[in-house]
C-alpha cells in the first residue's frame, strides 16, 4: 500500500546528532540540516544549483524548527517541503519549508536574492484574525471592551513588541515583548512582522507569531491598529477580516473628543485632522472589507458580532490547538495527499498515522494550518 518511501537519514556517526536531508526539486538540492547562520537554535538550509555546481544560503524568512537528530523530508506541490522531526514533541513534529510558493516568489523578487520560508504544520483550522481600524474618539476601543467582556475566552491580543525599555510594573510577555533594536530590525527584515513603526526613536510591531500564538490558543486574534498599520496587515500573507468604524459626523467625533476633557484645543485639532484623514483613507484604500457608523454604541455592538457571526447563544469556549503526537522511530510514505507514518521497533504496533494534506491553507511566514489526522490498521 502506498507510494515510494520519503528520504530519510539519520546520521550518527562521527559524533554528529544532526542528520541532515537533501531533497531534489528540479535543478536544485534542498540541504536542510545543522543550524542557520551558525545559530544552534534554529535548522539550517542550504541550496545547491545543479546546473552552475554552486552552493548559496538562502534567506530565511519566519520562524523555523530546532534542528534534532534526524528528518523525514517529502517534496509536496505548490513549492513545499513537508519536513517531520523525528523524536520531537507533539507541538513541534510538523514543519513546511517553502522554497517556490507564490509568498516566497514574492519575496524573492522584492529582496532581489535567494528566499526560503518556514511555516509550522497545526491540526485544524482557525478563525480569520480581526484587524480594526478607526479614528481616535470613534469609540473602536469601547466595542473591543465590550467583545471582550461578553466572550472572554472567544478572543484575545497579541502582545506587541517594542524597543523602549520596560516602565514600572510592565512585565515582559505580558504588556510588551521587550526586544533590543537591532534585533527587532533583523527580525523586521527577515518578515516576522505584520506592521512596525518608529515612535519617538523606539520601535513598535506587531509580529506574526504573536498573533498565532493566541490563535493556538483557541481565541481569535483581535488587532486594534492604525490605517498605516492594516494596510502592512493587508500586504502580509496574513488572512484577516478588516472592520473600519467611522462617526456618524465629524460634528459628532468632535462632541466626543471635547467630553472626554483630557486634550488641549491644539491636541483636539490635531486629532481631528489625523481623523478626517483616517476616514478617508478607510472608505476609500480598499483595505477595509467592512465599515461599521457608530452612531449608536449598542447598535453598532451588534451590527459587530453580526460580521463576526457570534449572538448571545455562541458557545464562548475556545478549542485549543492540539499536537500531533508521533513515534519516536518511524518510516515515512507520501500517498497523494496523505502521508502514512509506521512506527518501527520491537515495541511497534500495526498501526499507521495518516496525515491529510488536502485541505492545508495559510502558510510562511506564519502557521499551515488544515493538517487532518486519522489511523489506518495495517494488513
Amino acid at each position: 500500500m502506498g507510494g515510494p518511501p520519503a528520504f530519510f537519514v539519520d546520521h550518527l556517526e562521527n559524533g554528529h546528532t544532526n542528520g541532515d536531508s537533501s531533497v531534489e526539486i528540479g535543478d536544485r538540492s534542498y540541504v536542510i540540516g545543522g543550524s542557520h547562520e551558525g545559530n544552534p537554535l534554529f535548522l539550517g538550509v542550504q541550496i545547491h544549483d545543479k546546473i552552475t555546481n554552486k552552493w548559496s544560503s538562502p534567506t530565511v524568512l519566519g520562524t523555523g524548527p530546532k534542528p534534532c537528530k534526524a528528518y523525514s523530508s517529502i517534496v509536496l506541490k505548490q513549492g513545499r517541503i513537508l519536513i517531520i522531526k523525528k523524536g520531537s514533541a507533539s507541538d513541534d513534529s510538523i514543519w513546511f519549508l517553502e522554497v517556490d510558493s507564490p509568498f516566497v516568489r514574492e519575496q524573492r523578487k522584492l529582496l532581489g536574492k535567494e528566499v526560503v520560508a518556514w511555516s509550522k504544520g497545526v491540526r485544524g483550522n482557525a478563525e480569520k484574525p480581526i484587524v480594526i481600524s478607526g479614528p481616535s474618539g470613534v469609540g473602536k476601543g469601547t466595542l473591543i471592551t465590550m467583545l471582550m467582556k461578553e466572550f472572554p475566552s472567544m478572543f484575545g491580543f497579541s502582545v506587541s513588541h517594542t524597543t523602549r525599555s520596560p516602565r514600572c510594573m510592565e512585565k515582559n510577555g505580558v504588556h510588551y515583548h521587550f526586544t533590543d533594536k537591532n534585533v527587532m530590525e533583523k527580525e523586521i527584515n527577515d518578515g516576522k512582522f505584520l506592521e512596525f513603526a518608529s515612535v519617538h526613536g523606539n520601535l513598535y510591531g506587531t509580529s506574526i507569531e504573536s498573533v498565532e500564538v493566541v490563535t493556538d490558543s483557541g481565541k481569535r486574534c483581535i488587532l486594534d491598529i492604525d490605517v498605516q498599520g492594516a494596510r502592512s496587515v493587508k500586504a502580509s500573507s496574513l488572512d484577516a477580516m478588516f472592520i473600519f468604524v467611522c462617526p456618524p459626523s465629524m460634528k459628532e467625533l468632535e462632541d466626543r473628543l471635547r467630553a472626554r476633557g483630557t486634550e488641549t484645543e491644539e491636541q483636539i485639532q490635531k486629532r481631528l485632522r489625523n481623523a478626517e484623514a483616517e476616514i478617508k483613507a478607510g472608505k476609500s484604500s480598499g483595505i477595509f472589507g467592512h465599515i461599521l457608523y457608530n452612531d449608536n454604541l449598542d447598535e453598532c455592538y451588534k451590527s459587530l458580532k453580526n460580521l463576526l457571526g457570534i449572538d448571545n447563544d455562541t458557545p464562548v469556549n475556545g478549542v485549543e490547538v492540539e499536537g500531533i503526537n508521533l513515534p519516536k522511530e518511524h518510516t515515512v510514505t507520501k500517498m497523494e495527499d496523505k502521508i502514512l507514518i509506521q512506527e518501527t521497533g520491537e515495541a511497534a504496533k500495526n498501526i499507521r498515522i495518516v496525515l491529510d494534506l488536502s485541505s492545508i491553507n495559510g502558510g510562511a511566514p506564519g502557521r499551515t494550518r488544515g493538517i487532518g489526522l486519522g489511523t489506518l490498521k495495517s494488513s
